[in-house]
């Protein structure tokens, strides 16, 4: 399966934040994605126990996020409604 990555540079920090595409995803393959992406955060590689929220907030605090206007996990159900609001934040026009 090809996987596809949204890019999406901020110009405060000139960074380049990387989001995996969450459709044909589980969450745990999704968030094991965006773990290898961010691996100097540290994130934890979810299993079947993850709380997907707490882990989703983990990620939201990751410092080329944390300007991007994305939605808390908090207000979603469902992860992979909040994990397409964070493809729409990293994507809004500039």
């Amino acid at each position: 399966m090809q996987q596809q990555a949204t890019f999406a540079l901020t110009e405060a920090s000139m960074a380049l934040a990387v989001v995996y595409d969450p459709r044909y995803h589980d969450f745990q393959s999704w968030a094991a994605l965006m773990c290898e992406a961010y691996a100097g955060q540290q994130l934890i590689i979810p299993d079947a126990l993850t709380d997907w929220k707490e882990w989703a907030a983990g990620l939201k605090a990751i410092d080329v996020f944390t300007n991007e206007g994305i939605p808390g996990p908090y207000i979603y159900d469902d992860w992979q409604d909040w994990a397409e609001a964070l493809v729409g934040a990293v994507n809004q026009p500039t």
